[in-house]
Formats: structure tokens, C-alpha cells, sequence
């Protein structure tokens, strides 16, 4: 391993210097995080030495442990040490965490995590809410909203006005009560008709029952819901409330009252005491109440037939209520501001002066202002925080931080500029040094070169991934890096070049009229049988214009279309590369055929599941008030298998053995001889393809990396016969070694007779591409035009726009 040498204030006995030889306080001393013997997940003893109130960036190929160093080791235990001085009563109620797998931790401070995670999906959070935006803008209005109409909360689409009235006991002196009349109001800013959630859905009751049928002859044509045996099919018929074997058609009004939106109420059924409610509500509870994505497919096709969900009528998807709407500054109202862009809603703000709030409106400009810093002025308030790519809510949570008067923390960032334009990662840059220059320590899991520049300290894991990862290469400087011979070092002033000749399209995707979101009524040819990159900063219109106009629009493409996104992988600790790939199936039917028994006897999840830890392969202990722990199962072993299952074999290995195998290996194993399986070889070698040899089959989904999982999904897609290919920012989590290995996967998609459209920001990839669509000039309402179309050659040679600018200076033009 490669490192730096110490500098005079990093002393071999741990004690520093003031630079001029006279010792400092021992306070003073503790100037490093001293990591020994890490070994988290794929880590092999990992020692580094990391200086407090610097810039640190982790490099390494995407699977080579950043991540279980930086986040479950030096985070984790960061955490799990503040945690633990709560009470126990108070733990009882915080996530519990295990101290990590390592001998010496020494040094930590407070750890901030800035993650990827995307912000939650509830219909009522949004931009504004997730960063407290709103609160400051409630308060304004509550105090300068003409006409005034009452407390923050009149504001608020979370809160819904309440009137109560009624006895109250009064304890009065020497043990006697008097009972007064009391009356209670609370005005809230709820709209009532959409309770604050901007849409309202509609319910299509032709795609519930068959009104011509009476409950008795099967009506309902709801999934799973069978007249002859179904208990909640039971609870209408024997409500007593509606006649079983009248047809639907032929209620009363009354009767299709009840039927319809009767209130919770309890009935006997059988003798079984059960609850009845109308239809309406039960379907709303069942099925919209639940995530759309993680219904089963034919539970999720019927939700798409009956449901539609339209913007509500009366507050017009403001979520707020008329009251509300009416109060206003300078003529405008709290809807008006959340649904302004915010750099838009930043110069408003700006321009108000009234002493009386003055410190409310210089935190609100600095928020503001902070989003506008970040560059995410093209965002509004009142979008939902659901909608925000994992690189947006990432840059949404850092503005909580930058304002922030904590000093001496450690602030831990997982890949903070994914999603930026190279325009917009200089921004990025800036924001990092200024949490370092505050006195905090800054931890960056990085790839682009333009971060990894301006870091002071550098480490370097590796040296390939998985099982060929996890070891340290380098730690030291920059300059250090770029001759240290690791594999950062060498590919950190790779460049990829122009293409000399591009190839020709076979047609085009005509896009006429796109005015999806910020889009300016676009006009724009996408060339078929070419790699196409669409391009622009961070809210120009990339994905409005792709998934906007091709995917959801009305081009007739979706048959043809295969997606890529960056919408998160949903698996549990059960799920792996075999399951999610499908490739098991043919797997456990090659072992099923080669010893004359049934295919389910090779699932963990099924019958030749370990009885002792029902096939997980470890047993989970929660220790309430402690943190729970996973121990392998004594049973198995932790092969998750029983004992007999695993006497039966394929090519001299048995089932476990296989999913202990690397998909390179396992690639081998199926090729040829007694395992030959050719089903099971065309899925490993995509996996190959992808770059993903390294993961072994049996690997929690819920271990691997962004990279991995994104690269996992594209191996996956690969099978499918689409013709047009979509890809958004395939290159996220992708060290600069692996994008020259994306690069030969999209060429051969593309000679294969695929259209391939990109959204993408690495230059390499506009660099290679056959034709650029750059959109802009900028952001929100000021992007949204088409303002290159091209070749890359062409679009270096004009540098008429901020993409061809960067491009050009990437490859050196």
C-alpha cells in the first residue's frame, strides 16, 4: 500500500505541534479518526488514519468497500455511540445498531449522513415541508397575510380545521367539581375535499362488480374476492344491509347507500363477529392506501383500471383550503409562493421589508438562497418530495446543514454529485470545502475526478471488487494518487476522445408540441439505430423530454421501449442476484431434472428451506432495548438449506456451493460438461457484461452498492426484446475504470440493431456518443428549449452551450 508521509502536526506518539516545535495542549492532540482492523462486509483488515477537519474522498471501483468503511463502520459506530447515551428507556424506541465488525475506532465525532436515500413518498410531503421552508412561510403569512385569518396553522395542508363543543369537569378548591360549557376551534389550512393531498381519486365502479349479477352469482370483479368462500365477499352478502340475491342494478337508494360508503360497523357472520364498511372506503383502505409499486402485477393492473386520480376540483392541487388561498402578501398568496420556482420565490422574499419579522425573513432568504446556491432553484415548494431523484434529495437534505452553527462534526456525503451537470459540480465543490473551512470533518464515497481533485486526504480501496476488494491501495494526497500505480491513480487523466466517423441513423422518433413539466412546446427528431446522449444542467427538461414525450407520451412506443431508471431496487434480505435475475429458476430445474425430484426442494424459500431459520441462513435476535443481532444458523451453517437437499448435487457441486459461486465462476460452470445449462449461462453472461463477475450469486440484495444494483437492473433489462433502449445516468456509481466497459456494452447494444437514448452528464458518454440533444440554456423556467443537435464533434466546435464548453475542455479540444 502506497502513503503519504505524516506532517509535522500529526506526531508519531499522537501529540502535535504548533508548527514552530512547542507542544499544544493534549486537547489539541486529537487531530485524527484511527480506523484498525475494520473488516465490514468485504473490508480485510482495513487500518487508515484520517485527519479531522479535512476534506477526505474514498475512491475505488464500485463494490471495492467505500461504503462499508465510510458508512458502516465510521458512521455506524458513530451513531450507535450516541444512541447509547440515551436511557434505555429512550433506545427502546431508536433503531438499534450493531457495533461494527472492527478491532480500534478511535477519534470519531458526531456523524451528519447525507445520503442518496430518497425522501419519503407520502402524498403529503413535499420540498417545502421536507426542509421546513414551509414552517418560515406559515409564520410569515400569520403575520403580514391580509385579510389575517389566524395561526400558522391556517396555512398548513397538514392540518385540518376542527370545531368542538361541550361539558368540561372543573376542579375547583377542596375536592369539588363544577361542569362548564366549553368550546374548542382550531383553524386549519387543509383543503377538506382532497385532505390535503391535491388530488382526488376517482373511482370506477364498473371495474368493481357487474351490476347485473347479485352478490350470490359472483357481482364483484375485484382480484381475490370470491362470492362462494371469501369472508370479506361474506360480510356484504350477510350484512343484512343489502339483499344477496337482488342484482346490484336493482338497489334502493338506500340500499346502494350502505352498499357504496356505509360507515365501519359491526356484523355477525357465521357466528364470527366481523366489521362492515362500504365498498368505496374498503377499496380505498385495500388498495390505494398501499405503494403502487409494490402491489403484485394484476393486483396493480386493476388499480390502474379503476382508479384514476384527477387534480381536486376545489383547491385546484394546491392541497390548501379557500381561507387560506385568500390571505395574501403584496397579492400573493402561500400558494402562489410554494408553487413559484424557488430562485423566483428567493428575489419575492428578498424584496420584502418589515421589521417586525426581519430575523423570520433573513432565515428564510438564507434558505432560499441555499437552494438556489445548490442548484436546485429550479425545484418549487409544492413539489412532491416523492418525485426528487436520489441525487435532488440528497442536495435537498444538505440544505439543512449549510446553515447549520454546529462545528467539530463529521459530515459523511455518498456520491453528492450524481445527477449534476460538470456546470454544476464546481457548485458542489465549493459546498464541500465551505462545511470543511466551519471546522468539520468531510467525508466523500466519490468518482468524478473533479471532487476527487480538491480533496485533501485520499483513500484508496480495492483493489478490485468483492472478494478482490476491501484492502487499501493508497492514502494519501491527490498528486500521491496520480502515481501511486492504483487503479484511480492510473485511470484519474483518462479521457475518452471523439469518434472519428459516427454512425448513420436507420430513422427517427419524431417529438412534436412536448410541454411536459418546464418544456417549451419541443420539436425535436431522436435518431433510431445510433447512440443517442440527451443532455443539459440539472432541470433543463432531460427526463421530461425522455420519459415525458417516449415513454408516457403519445408516440405508441411503450411496446417497444425498455427503461433503465434510477428508481430503487425493492428486495428483501432474502433477495439476491439469482432471485432477482430470474436466473434460479433454471438453476434449480437443472438440479430437479439431474436427481429425479421437485424443483422446490432447491428454494430457500420453499421446501428445502432450513427449518431452524426458515431458509435466511442467519437468526435474528432482537434484543428490545440493545441492539439486535444475526447470528449464522447453528443448523445449516448458514447454507440455508436442509441436510438432505444439500446430498444432491449437479456437476459435483450442490446447491449452496452454487450460490457461493461468483458469476464469473458460475458462468464457467454452466458453459459446458455435466451443468451445462444454457438458460441459466445467457443471465451470467449479461451479468459479465455489466461488469457485475464479481457479486456471488447468493448476495443480499440489500448489500450491494447504488452502482450494483443500477448495473443489476441493466443486465436484467438486456433480456428484454425492446427495440429502443432508455437509459437514465447509467454511469451513477461507476469508478472511471468501469465507464470505458459501459462504453463497449452500449456500442454492442447498438450494433445489435438497438436504438440506445441516453440522459446523461459523464463526458465520456457525450463524447462517445453518435448524436447529442442538448437541452437548456438553464434550469426550470429558464431551460426547457432544445439548444444543441448534433454530433459531439460539432457541438466541441461551436461551444455554443455550457455542455459544449465543459465537453470541449474535457477532451481537450
Amino acid at each position: 500500500m502506497s502513503k503519504a508521509p505524516r506532517t509535522d502536526e500529526q506526531a508519531s506518539d499522537g501529540h502535535a505541534s504548533d508548527g514552530h516545535g512547542a507542544a499544544r495542549p493534549a486537547a489539541d492532540s486529537h487531530d485524527l479518526i484511527r480506523v484498525h482492523g475494520a473488516r465490514e462486509n468485504n473490508l480485510k483488515d482495513v487500518s487508515v488514519e484520517l485527519p479531522k477537519r479535512r476534506l477526505t474522498v474514498f475512491t475505488g471501483v464500485s463494490g471495492s468497500g467505500k461504503s462499508s468503511l465510510v458508512f458502516n463502520t465510521i458512521a455506524a459506530e458513530s451513531q450507535r455511540m450516541i444512541n447509547e447515551t440515551y436511557s434505555a428507556f429512550v433506545q427502546g424506541f431508536m433503531p438499534t445498531l450493531a457495533r461494527p465488525e472492527v478491532d480500534v475506532l478511535d477519534g470519531l465525532t458526531t456523524a451528519i449522513i447525507v445520503d442518496q436515500q430518497r425522501l419519503g413518498a407520502d402524498p403529503r410531503s413535499t420540498v417545502g415541508t421536507a426542509t421546513d421552508v414551509n414552517a418560515m412561510l406559515r409564520v410569515l403569512f400569520s403575520r403580514l397575510g391580509e385579510p389575517h385569518i389566524g395561526s400558522p396553522n391556517a396555512f398548513a395542508f397538514n392540518v385540518a380545521s376542527v370545531r368542538a363543543s361541550g361539558g368540561i369537569t372543573v376542579e375547583r378548591g377542596a375536592g369539588k367539581t363544577k361542569t362548564v360549557k366549553a368550546t374548542f376551534n382550531r383553524t386549519g389550512g387543509m383543503c377538506t375535499r382532497c385532505e390535503g393531498r391535491g388530488k382526488v381519486s376517482d373511482i370506477d365502479l364498473t371495474q368493481l362488480y357487474d351490476d347485473s349479477k347479485s352478490l350470490a352469482e359472483g357481482a364483484f370483479t375485484i382480484p381475490g374476492w370470491k362470492s362462494d368462500s371469501q369472508w370479506t365477499v361474506q360480510v356484504y352478502a350477510q350484512s343484512g344491509f343489502v339483499d344477496p340475491d337482488k342484482p346490484i342494478r336493482e338497489y334502493t337508494e338506500k340500499e346502494l347507500q350502505a352498499f357504496l360508503y356505509g360507515e365501519p360497523v359491526k356484523v355477525k357472520v357465521n357466528g364470527v363477529n366481523l366489521t362492515y364498511e362500504g365498498l368505496i372506503p374498503k377499496i380505498q383502505k385495500s388498495f390505494l392506501a398501499k405503494d403502487r409499486e409494490g402491489m403484485q402485477p394484476h393486483i396493480r393492473d386493476f388499480v390502474d383500471r379503476a382508479v384514476a386520480f384527477t387534480t381536486c376540483p376545489d383547491c385546484d392541487g394546491t392541497r390548501l383550503s379557500a381561507e387560506a388561498r385568500s390571505s395574501k402578501i403584496k397579492k400573493v398568496s402561500i400558494a402562489d409562493a410554494c408553487a413559484m420556482q424557488i430562485s423566483d420565490l428567493a428575489t419575492w422574499v428578498a424584496g420584502l421589508d418589515e421589521p417586525s419579522v426581519a430575523p423570520l425573513l433573513t432565515a428564510l432568504r438564507n434558505s432560499l438562497d441555499s437552494f438556489v446556491e445548490i442548484g436546485l432553484g429550479y425545484l418549487s415548494l409544492d413539489r412532491p418530495a416523492g418525485t426528487l431523484s436520489g441525487g435532488e434529495a440528497q442536495r435537498v437534505k444538505m440544505i439543512r446543514h449549510l446553515g447549520s452553527s454546529l462545528t467539530d462534526t463529521t459530515y459523511v456525503f455518498d456520491e453528492p454529485t450524481v445527477g449534476l451537470h460538470p456546470h454544476d459540480i464546481q457548485r458542489m465543490n465549493d459546498l464541500l470545502l465551505r462545511l470543511r473551512d466551519k471546522g468539520n470533518t468531510v467525508l466523500v464515497v466519490e468518482h468524478k475526478p473533479e471532487t476527487i481533485a480538491i480533496a485533501d486526504h485520499v483513500v484508496d480501496l480495492g483493489p478490485g471488487a468483492g472478494a478482490a476488494g476491501g484492502a487499501v491501495c493508497f492514502e494519501g494526497t491527490v498528486e500521491g494518487l496520480r502515481s501511486s500505480g492504483a487503479l484511480t491513480g492510473r485511470h484519474f487523466d483518462d479521457r475518452a476522445s471523439l469518434k472519428e466517423t459516427v454512425r448513420e441513423r436507420t430513422g427517427v422518433l419524431e417529438i412534436r408540441g412536448a410541454a411536459t413539466h418546464n418544456l417549451r412546446d419541443v420539436d425535436v427528431d431522436i435518431p433510431l439505430g445510433v447512440l443517442t446522449v440527451v443532455t443539459g444542467v440539472a432541470g433543463s427538461g432531460k427526463s421530461s423530454l425522455v420519459h415525458g414525450s417516449l415513454v408516457g407520451g403519445s408516440q405508441g412506443l411503450d411496446p417497444d421501449v425498455v427503461v433503465v431508471d434510477q428508481g430503487a431496487i425493492r428486495g428483501s434480505r432474502r433477495s439476491n442476484p439469482a432471485t432477482y435475475t430470474g436466473l434460479l429458476d433454471p438453476i434449480r430445474k437443472a438440479f430437479a431434472k439431474a436427481n429425479g425430484v421437485k424443483p422446490a426442494l432447491f428454494s430457500a424459500n420453499s421446501e428445502g428451506a432450513c427449518p431452524a431459520c426458515n431458509g435466511a441462513g442467519v437468526i435474528f435476535t432482537d434484543l428490545a432495548m440493545m441492539a439486535g443481532v444475526s447470528t449464522p444458523c447453528e443448523e445449516c451453517e448458514g447454507k440455508r438449506f436442509q441436510p438432505e437437499v444439500l446430498e444432491y448435487r449437479l456437476g459435483g457441486r450442490d446447491i449452496s456451493e452454487v450460490l457461493a459461486m461468483s458469476v464469473t465462476e458460475a458462468e464457467e460452470f454452466f458453459r459446458e460438461g455435466e451443468a451445462r445449462t444454457p438458460a441459466a449461462h445467457r443471465v451470467l453472461t449479461r451479468l459479465v457484461d455489466v461488469g457485475l463477475g464479481y457479486l456471488s450469486l447468493g448476495q443480499p440484495l440489500t448489500t450491494l452498492s447504488g452502482g450494483e444494483r443500477q448495473r443489476l437492473k441493466l443486465a436484467t433489462h438486456m433480456s428484454e426484446k425492446g427495440g429502443v433502449y432508455i437509459l437514465d445516468e447509467p454511469t451513477a456509481g461507476l469508478h472511471l475504470a468501469d465507464v470505458e466497459q459501459l462504453l463497449g456494452l452500449l456500442d454492442r447494444l447498438v450494433d445489435s440493431g438497438k436504438s440506445v437514448i441516453v440522459v446523461e452528464h459523464h463526458q465520456a458518454v457525450m463524447a462517445h456518443a453518435d448524436w447529442i440533444i442538448d437541452l437548456g440554456p438553464g434550469a426550470g423556467h429558464d431551460g426547457g428549449s432544445v439548444v444543441f443537435e448534433g454530433t459531439p464533434a460539432d457541438l466541441v466546435a461551436k461551444r455554443s452551450t455550457l455542455t459544449g464548453e465543459h465537453l470541449a475542455a474535457y477532451v481537450g479540444a
